[in-house]
């Protein structure tokens, strides 16, 4: 995540247009290291609440704006308590930054005890595991903070009552607002770093995300280190003007300047822009997964309009009104992912090891039946020694005769100890034998490709969920299958998976429905789809059932073909692939056998097509 300097400004710039000349109406303190404030301020439109929310939480250290009510304890524990105390009813006149690093300051004043006017702050520090929010007088001594460092815990910066407070070192790295053409050529780009560490690591403020952007912008690998970023060969003249340039003729210097100007070039708008306090709010997502946010456009995520929503598995920007609405979202949402991944490890883990019990034993039969190829050649040798066995002698290892099906000779091995009669018996044992397992294990691979198939597909679905709903569903369907131990509640009034297949719309128009497990796939397929509707899916491999409404229609456009296509390609197996091959036909043309596993149809009249797995620009359904 980028809770850097840059999406610290943002958030100032916020709460300053908002909370400023506000009152504070209530202090609560939900968790042991979160604060509440209410806040009560007018506005051009008439009086305002905003509820402020300051976590020093060592996970997720956070500072926004919510509309969310959070529980108030029934007893304030000892900060909360002094803050009443202190604060309570007092204003807010200021909210700054300290220095462009993570530490907000919000200088609040009040009447004391005697009834005078005096002034504090509400210093928070944004700052990982070291995340802290401290209350400090008049005269800069600590009264108290949300977490207590004594010199045990830190020998560098004690957080005491009583203590002086000290702003955190930020070793050498300067302002980021100050950085001129000359300290950025000569200190910043001078370092024996990769080009995006030696940004951030020379600035407050900028993190790890923001130079890469900014590398990506200007055109330059951030992972390429300072020293050899390529480019024509030319000297600059750093004397304030960027646009300066010589041409040094035979001069091979190795490094060009052009990529470090360009890279100058493209800081200095970040910078301008946090100066005029133009921000671009944003999550970049992959699909409903979020990745990263920042108060500066990700475009190396891609772009996406402020209503835009990013699909399943496609990666794109989110833009927000404020970065408050940024913070809110993106924690939801990785909540959810988090819990989805951490509720799904179980799954995960049976279906894994089903798989590969199930892969080792088909393996296992597949080389067993290819031992069976040697059968006819058996009972080649048991007729042959039958009609030709009168030649052979007691002792003798081996027989020369002619093979009467193909008019060749052929040498059948003996077992010198028995009769060539016997020898005869032997070989007919060996062939039936083997033709026994044959015919066993015929069945036997059959059977377990098929379980090997469907597992595939919970595997394959497992990866598609997107909620608790899914996986309960899933769970249901391994309970039935008998891979999970358990019985499905069938109760009467018990209250049943809301889990639905994914819904888009063609460009033009037309409705398609995308099943994220097996007993999606076959609802879809045999209760939602009409028999003229079109069914597609990726051939061969596990994937899900499309369906696409035809209302009817003789024929779709070729656009919504491609588009069905694309998203059977994606929710497949077969997503990471450059190209998948997609069988596609009219929902007549399936069929279920008996005793088949939920999902599972067969079909002998198709079309079929090679398309990528990109569902870039295909609408969901809202």
């Amino acid at each position: 995540m980028a809770f850097d300097g840059i999406f610290v400004s943002a958030l100032v710039a916020e709460l300053s247009d908002k909370l400023i000349g506000g009152r504070i109406y209530k202090i609560y303190q939900p968790e042991v290291d979160e604060i509440c404030l209410v806040v009560k301020n007018k506005t051009d439109k008439g009086n305002a609440t905003y509820r402020l929310v300051i976590s020093a939480d060592a996970g997720i250290p956070l500072l926004y704006l919510t509309e969310k009510v959070k529980e108030n304890p029934m007893v304030a524990p000892n900060f909360c308590m002094l803050l009443r105390k202190h604060i309570g009813n007092g204003r807010i006149i200021d909210i700054r930054q300290h220095g462009f690093d993570r530490i907000v300051e919000i200088s609040l004043e009040h009447l004391d005890d005697m009834g005078d006017l005096c002034t504090k702050k509400l210093i928070v520090e944004i700052m990982g595991k070291h995340s802290n929010i401290i209350f400090v007088d008049s005269d800069g001594m600590i009264v108290d903070s949300i977490k207590h460092i004594s010199h045990m815990v830190s020998s560098v910066r004690e957080v005491l009552p009583g203590r002086d407070y000290v702003y955190p070192v930020s070793g050498d790295k300067v302002n980021p607002l100050e950085v001129d053409v000359n300290y950025f050529m000569n200190h910043i780009m001078t370092k024996p770093e990769p080009v995006a560490k030696a940004i951030y690591t020379s600035m407050v403020g900028i993190s790890p995300v923001a130079a890469h952007e900014i590398c990506h912008r200007a055109g330059v690998d951030g992972g390429v280190s300072t020293a050899g970023i390529s480019g024509t060969n030319k000297a600059t003249a750093i004397d304030g003007d960027i646009n300066k340039s010589e041409n040094v003729e035979g001069v091979a210097l190795g490094i060009s300047m052009s990529q470090k100007e360009d890279l100058f070039r493209e800081f200095e708008r970040v910078r301008l822009d946090i100066e005029d306090k133009i921000y671009t709010n944003c999550i970049a997502y992959n699909g409903y997964e979020p990745k990263e946010f920042a108060a500066i456009a990700l475009t190396s995520y891609g772009e996406s309009k402020e209503a835009d929503m990013p699909q399943a598995g496609v990666a794109g920007l989110k833009i927000f009104a404020s970065p408050s609405a940024v913070i809110e979202e993106y924690y939801s949402k990785k909540t959810v992912v988090n819990r989805m991944k951490q509720r799904s490890i179980d799954l995960r883990k049976i279906v894994a090891n089903a798989i590969d019990r199930t892969a080792k034993k088909y393996d296992l039969q597949l080389k067993q039946l290819k031992d069976t190829e040697k059968r006819e050649k058996y009972k080649v040798y048991g007729e042959l020694l039958t009609a030709y066995g009168y030649s052979a002698k007691q002792g003798d290892k081996e027989l020369v005769c002619e093979n009467y099906y193909t008019n060749e000779e052929i040498t059948i091995p003996l077992d010198p100890d028995i009769s060539p009669m016997d020898n005869s018996k032997k070989y007919f044992a060996k062939y039936n034998k083997l033709k026994r397992t044959y015919e066993a294990l015929t069945e036997l691979t059959v059977e377990s490709k098929s379980e090997l198939d469907y597992l595939m597909s919970v595997q394959n679905s497992l990866e598609i969920a997107d909620s608790l709903d899914d996986l309960a569903q899933i769970k249901t369907e391994l309970i039935e299958s008998g891979y999970i131990r358990g019985k499905r509640d069938n109760r009467k009034g018990k209250k049943q998976e809301k889990s639905k297949p994914l819904h888009y719309v063609s460009s033009d128009g037309y409705h398609i429905y995308v099943g994220k497990n097996n007993f999606q796939n076959e609802e879809l397929t045999f209760k939602v789809a009409a028999g003229d509707d079109m069914w597609f899916h990726a051939k061969n491999m596990p994937g899900s059932h499309v369906i696409v409404k035809t209302e009817g229609e003789s024929e779709l456009p070729d656009r919504t073909y491609e588009e069905a296509a694309r998203l059977a390609a994606y929710y497949s197996a077969g997503k990471g692939s450059p190209k998948v091959e997609i069988d596609y036909t009219l929902r007549r043309n399936l069929k279920k056998p008996p005793k088949a596993k939920p999902g599972f149809v067969i079909y002998h009249t198709n079309y079929s097509m090679n398309i990528e797995p990109d569902i870039h620009g295909i609408e969901e359904f809202s």
